[in-house]
């Protein structure tokens, strides 16, 4: 799962099943096309119009809780579906010329993933978003005119267009250390990978029609009562998606059921555990901890401010979240790093040269037809030894040379510190110079932390950089902008440089060519960066995005921008007691971690480890409140449910039913925003009022005459 505070990207990874025989005996006989070939026109096209779906999807997300599951499944699935579709039609009339291979479908995911996720890293639900005026006007700090940009397509898409590159080409030198020294897993990426090999065997081209079948049933259904809603949401707080299943107080504290099928998708996703650490995360602060401080109004904060305004419950509210996300952010990027210098160490001081040399070097390559002549034909001899030796082969074939990384990234680096500060005069030419020069080690640590959890860090590693940078530039130089601004040249490339490595371990257990990996990220990368503003803006100016009373409130365009002005002018500015709050919630998240960790470590026959919540995910609703956790709690005893009743289904079916409800409702947000755009309204309004404001309100009517 992706969010804009924890990026733990788990969907798919229940896929990967154990295999008894050799996985490449299946394709023995399946010619291996060049690099040059696995990427073809019908796959970019393929590619292109999946992209625009899955950037639809995660431009919604952003706009609403941050939350976006991993879209991985969905992509290598659709993108199964509609060439297997179209190569079939082809082949009946006598016209294919080249079958479809898995190399292909891996170029199509990596091309789709590359794109949204752009999506995601671009910041227009966060960093971006948070310097508009309608997010600095929500504070009562910061809010001057050096420190306010102004949105617009332009600007937006030459930023992306700039930073965006410069992470692929920062991990390409450490690609074989990676994926085949090291022997990194790279969960999602070995997920996919495995998908896709089942998807083009026999057996496994039966299993996706299903899901296939399964997939386009939820999202019409989905899309199906997404319309239905509309009817009964004339205006903000009206239809279901305000539905007080837990009354109205508890409505009131944004505990309620808002029936949405993309949570309930999220939720059949994400793990059990994250979900219920938003739950709990949900009790402490809107159950318990909101509402004492509620109380204290006119002591600790000024009776005045709204409840919007930083220096009043807002403020408690975003900088105690920040502290948790902080917090765990901050222990991971260390435990990772940590870890990582370690491991190499190890192995380069290591007294026991033989087992340094297993461990460091790659596994002896033959030719490939010597090795497939050498092999016996009988399933039992044939080994997990073969695999990989077929594996580094191919991954080794294709080499992408060292001085073309080295050279792409200083030149892409000097470009755009020559062109961000044009763009943000608020900030210098050396201080992105000083982020490319610190980035490509941050890059190796987030990559290898990844390799060994699927945990990406990336947005952790955007907030440190406000944070330095902010404070560098001062508020009176515009320092919110160069922090949110360097926020986006982190972000892009730690984020990119993880996200490739998954794509090469995806593309090292399909065959797929590293150049045809790397060939396919950029133009999924230059998709994202041409897309993403459209459809952003398309959203911007049908609603009102990033008002929290809205529909879009974007939650973590205040966060970041909350971030920033804390590096410009410090602790002073924050409401009473809530800098010692946001301290001990920030030693909160970091003990959680610790306690996990030594239960993972000493305490292994009940695995209690498992039942500490997450603290990151704890912090997602202390801002937002329960209303999408409930769905995604909903989603998660869905699929609990299921497996009770039928495991092997759901384990085959519960991705693709997660994936339609996710596409159908976010593909209902092209319609109702064109709607929002004409100014059609829904013709009715369903509201839920107690019973004394219903008798009110029906004497309101007699008296008028309106009943």
């Amino acid at each position: 799962m992706k969010t804009e505070d924890f990026d733990n990207d788990q969907a798919g990874t229940q896929m990967v099943q154990a295999q008894n025989d050799s996985t490449e005996k299946a394709f023995r006989d399946t010619e291996v096309p060049p690099w040059h070939k696995q990427i073809t026109v019908r796959s970019m096209v393929t590619s292109f119009f999946l992209s625009i779906i899955f950037n639809f999807i995660v431009c919604k997300l952003n706009l609403t809780t941050g939350v976006i599951p991993s879209l991985n499944v969905a992509a290598g699935l659709l993108g199964f579906a509609i060439m297997k579709g179209y190569t079939a039609l082809l082949d009946k009339l006598g016209l294919l010329k080249q079958p479809f291979t898995r190399q292909e479908n891996t170029v199509i995911q990596t091309c789709v993933v590359a794109s949204s996720g752009i999506a995601f890293s671009s910041g227009m639900g966060s960093y971006l978003l948070g310097m508009s005026p309608l997010v600095a006007a929500q504070g009562d700090a910061g809010n001057t005119l050096i420190n306010i940009k102004r949105l617009a397509i332009p600007w937006m898409t030459g930023y992306l267009f700039t930073v965006s590159f410069v992470g692929l080409f920062s991990m390409i030198p450490l690609r074989k250390m990676m994926i085949i020294d090291r022997k990194l897993t790279y969960p999602s990426g070995t997920a996919t990978a495995h998908l896709i090999n089942s998807f083009h065997t026999p057996k496994g081209a039966k299993k996706a029609a299903k899901q296939v079948a399964v997939l386009f049933k939820s999202c019409c259904g989905s899309f199906a009562w997404s319309f239905f809603q509309w009817f009964f949401a004339a205006s903000d707080g009206c239809g279901f998606a305000s539905f007080p299943i837990f009354g109205l107080k508890a409505y009131k504290q944004r505990f309620y059921f808002d029936f949405s099928t993309t949570y309930i998708g999220c939720g059949m996703i994400t793990s059990y555990m994250v979900n219920v650490s938003m739950l709990v995360g949900a009790v402490i602060s809107w159950g318990i901890m909101w509402p004492l401080i509620e109380q204290k109004k006119g002591i600790w904060y000024g009776a005045h401010l709204s409840a919007s305004s930083l220096h009043g419950i807002q403020g408690y509210r975003v900088f105690i979240s920040i502290a948790m996300i902080l917090g765990d952010g901050l222990y991971h990027v260390m435990y990772h790093a940590g870890y990582a210098v370690f491991i190499i160490i190890k192995s380069r001081f290591s007294n026991k040269p033989e087992e340094k040399k297993v461990e460091l070097s790659s596994p002896p390559v033959l030719p490939l037809s010597n090795m497939d002549a050498r092999l016996p034909s009988s399933e039992t001899e044939l080994s997990e030894n073969y695999d990989e030796q077929r594996r580094t082969e191919y991954f080794l074939k294709d080499q992408i040379p060292r001085r073309f990384a080295v050279s792409g990234y200083v030149a892409l680096a000097a470009i755009s510190s020559s062109v961000l500060p044009l763009v943000f005069h608020q900030l210098k030419w050396y201080h992105v110079a000083l982020a490319y020069f610190i980035a490509p080690v941050l890059a190796f640590c987030n990559a290898y932390g990844c390799g060994l959890t699927d945990w990406s860090l990336a947005s952790n590693y955007g907030k440190i950089a406000i944070l330095i940078f902010s404070a560098c530039v001062g508020p009176e130089k515009g320092g919110v902008i160069a922090g949110l601004a360097s926020c986006g040249v982190m972000m892009s490339i730690v984020s990119t440089a993880s996200d490739l490595m998954q794509d090469f371990k995806t593309g090292y257990l399909t065959l797929a060519s590293p150049r045809s990996m790397f060939v396919s990220q950029v133009f999924g990368t230059a998709m994202g960066c041409f897309m993403s503003p459209l459809i952003f803006w398309f959203f911007y100016k049908a609603y009102r995005v990033g008002d929290p009373a809205g529909s879009y409130p974007a939650p973590y365009g205040l966060m970041y921008r909350g971030i920033a002005l804390l590096g410009v002018e410090g602790f002073g500015s924050l409401p009473k007691h809530c800098v010692a709050l946001a301290v001990s919630f920030f030693a909160f998240a970091i003990a959680i971690n610790v306690v996990t960790e030594l239960l993972k470590r000493y305490e292994t026959k009940y695995k209690i480890y498992r039942f500490v919540p997450n603290a990151m995910a704890m912090a997602v609703p202390f801002y937002l409140g329960s209303y999408f956790v409930i769905d995604m709690c909903i989603g998660s005893l869905i699929l609990f449910g299921w497996k009770l009743w039928n495991k092997q289904q759901a384990e085959d079916l519960a991705p693709a039913v997660a994936s339609g409800l996710i596409c159908g409702e976010s593909m209902w947000g092209v319609p109702a925003a064109i709607l929002s755009l004409a100014n059609v309204k829904a013709p009715i309004c369903m509201k839920f009022l107690s019973y004394s404001d219903n008798d009110r309100v029906d004497s309101f009517l007699s008296s008028s005459g309106s009943k």
